[in-house]
């Protein structure tokens, strides 16, 4: 899909409006020159917002008391 637009002028920036057909999710982009190509694409979610909205997801994990007891003790040491 390809269409003409044009650019303007925002302040010292220059601006274009992105027409509804091309419209991006999300409130952030990430921008990019390649040669003469200015790529523009949708900023990836966080590593913190996808964890944080899956553990939403899960719901409640109950109590403390739920988990069961590990028997984990540290190592030995090593004779160097």
């Amino acid at each position: 899909m390809e269409r003409r637009v044009k650019v303007f002028r925002n302040g010292i920036n220059q601006a274009v409006r992105i027409p509804r057909d091309f419209e991006l999710p999300g409130t952030d982009v990430v921008m990019r020159k390649e040669g003469q190509r200015l790529v523009i694409e949708p900023a990836p979610r966080g590593a913190l917002a996808e964890l944080l909205a899956t553990w939403a997801k899960e719901g409640d994990l109950g109590d403390d008391d739920s988990f069961p007891e590990i028997n984990d003790s540290p190592p030995e040491p090593v004779a160097l």
